[in-house]
């Protein structure tokens, strides 16, 4: 049972409404997680401002889904794993690749994205050095930081608030 709701556009706080309005642009729908996080325009508004500009950023769509999918898989949220497998999918993973994103298996990035979320941050100076041997420039390790960041967001929120999924479920 939810435990706190998803607001419908109308029941949005003013300073949340726009924000609402461009994810329903952009996605043809308003997930419920968006929702949630609208009872705080401050909190719906800085998600969104660092989602999009990480999208200009180095990581491709694929390689965010990838820290999407490593990410929510060690927080736990079932909600983001099952909205990252519908959004990776479209960005060209499939299922295998889907299921090593998860368990940070299919790539450097992969690895990396699941070694900070399980460390909180904390990586060794082996892992930080296997990362550089596996290509990643210290501008995609901050990236990929940054990704971990704005997912851990969602990923808490959505175990604290135990948000409805609305995307077919996650099936790895």
């Amino acid at each position: 049972m939810t435990r706190i709701a998803a607001l419908s556009l109308d029941q949005a706080p003013a300073g949340s409404r726009a924000a609402l309005e461009g994810v329903q642009k952009g996605l043809g729908f308003i997930p419920n997680a968006f929702k949630t996080l609208a009872h705080s325009p401050a909190a719906l508004n800085g998600y969104l401002g660092l989602s999009q500009t990480l999208g200009k950023g180095s990581l491709s769509a694929a390689e965010r889904e990838v820290v999407a999918l490593a990410t929510s898989e060690i927080n736990g949220c079932d909600y983001c794993l099952a909205a990252h497998s519908f959004f990776g999918a479209k960005a060209g993973l499939n299922d295998e690749a889907i299921h090593k994103a998860r368990t940070g298996t299919l790539s450097a990035v992969a690895a990396l994205a699941h070694q900070i979320t399980e460390s909180r941050g904390r990586l060794s100076d082996a892992q930080i050095a296997a990362a550089r041997e596996a290509g990643l420039a210290d501008s995609k390790i901050v990236e990929v930081v940054a990704q971990v960041t704005l997912l851990t967001l969602t990923n808490y929120l959505n175990n604290i608030a135990a948000t409805d999924i609305d995307f077919p479920p996650s099936s790895h």
